[in-house]
């Protein structure tokens, strides 16, 4: 059975270009890091499954908090600290913690690289 040269080209090029939109980009500037992280967690604590899951077991907690989130090599999240609240329910603030602990962010950083984002949030 011969393989036509044109379909080999196109599942070279499907190959190629499907793994190099699969890799995560490798991020070096602060200002970027700090950017791209309070993105993602915007959209991560807006997410329609969140928000249902805050409703569901917090219905009444609203206010503002202060997080540090901290951010290492592979993209993961390393740490979250609550800086200052005006939500004084532990539950929440472990239930949030727990969360964002659980994120892989869609960027990388160099080796040995860690950063602290500080983010802040209104419920």
């Amino acid at each position: 059975m011969k393989v036509q040269p044109v379909y080999l080209l196109a599942f070279l090029f499907f190959f190629l270009s499907h793994s190099v939109l699969a890799q995560r980009p490798v991020l070096t500037d602060e200002e970027q890091v700090s950017e791209m992280v309070t993105q993602e967690v915007d959209e991560l604590y807006h997410s329609e499954e969140f928000v249902k899951k805050k409703n569901k077991k917090f219905p009444e907690v609203k206010g503002t908090m202060v997080v540090d989130i901290g951010v290492v090599q592979s993209g993961k999240v390393s740490s979250f600290f609550k800086v200052d609240s005006e939500i004084k329910d532990i539950d929440f603030i472990n239930f949030m913690s727990d969360y964002i602990l659980d994120h892989k962010f869609k960027f990388k950083l160099q080796k040995q690289q860690r950063y602290k984002v500080r983010y802040s949030i209104t419920f």
